[in-house]
């Protein structure tokens, strides 16, 4: 991977990753590694004619490459240009091209955070015992400010950040996900 690990959205990448096809591969590259557009068609049950060209589109933005380590001319293998995507939702409110992009993207994310708990849920009973200690599915409501909620999500990324190792580190790959937003209606 390339030393700049972290992409921050702007209003050209956000386009270009809104759809939710291309969260789906961008994922699989992050976590699973490279791959090429055959395999990740079998994976997400497409054309490697489709994902080839989703690829395309990830690459034109930034968020995979290719990777010169691996494949031949017949065969084009893609990587993962960066470890983390960062999306920050107020740098794009109140515009009304890109409010429904961000919508579309910000809803397949939660959907891919959905089918990874339903997966991991499913399949609970297969885990040792010692990784189903380890686990946590709880939520929380806490009463909070704005900036009390800004402090505490800039400290759990802090805490994310300390345990981040390379995933051929050779230990289990293990799912966080955090969710703080509001509770109630928007206020103003």
């Amino acid at each position: 991977m390339p030393e700049h690990d972290h992409h921050e959205l702007d209003a050209r990448s956000l386009r270009g990753l809104a759809h939710p096809l291309r969260v789906r591969i961008l994922g699989s590259l992050r976590t699973d590694g490279p791959s090429t557009a055959t395999r990740l068609a079998e994976l997400f049950g497409q054309r490697s004619g489709t994902t080839s060209w989703h690829l395309r589109q990830l690459a034109e933005h930034g968020f995979v490459e290719q990777d010169p380590e691996r494949g031949n001319r017949r065969e084009r293998w893609w990587r993962a240009a960066r470890r983390e995507t960062e999306l920050r939702p107020e740098k794009f409110g109140g515009d009304p091209e890109l409010g429904p992009v961000l919508s579309s993207l910000l809803h397949e994310v939660a959907a891919v955070h959905h089918r990874r708990t339903a997966e991991y849920v499913s399949a609970l009973n297969e885990w040792p015992r010692e990784w189903c200690a380890a686990s946590e599915l709880s939520d929380w409501v806490l009463s909070l400010s704005p900036r009390e909620l800004a402090r505490f999500t800039a400290e759990a990324r802090q805490l994310v950040k300390r345990y981040s190792r390379d995933p051929e580190s050779g230990d289990e790959q293990v799912l966080v996900q955090l969710q703080a937003f509001p509770r109630g209606g928007a206020a103003e």
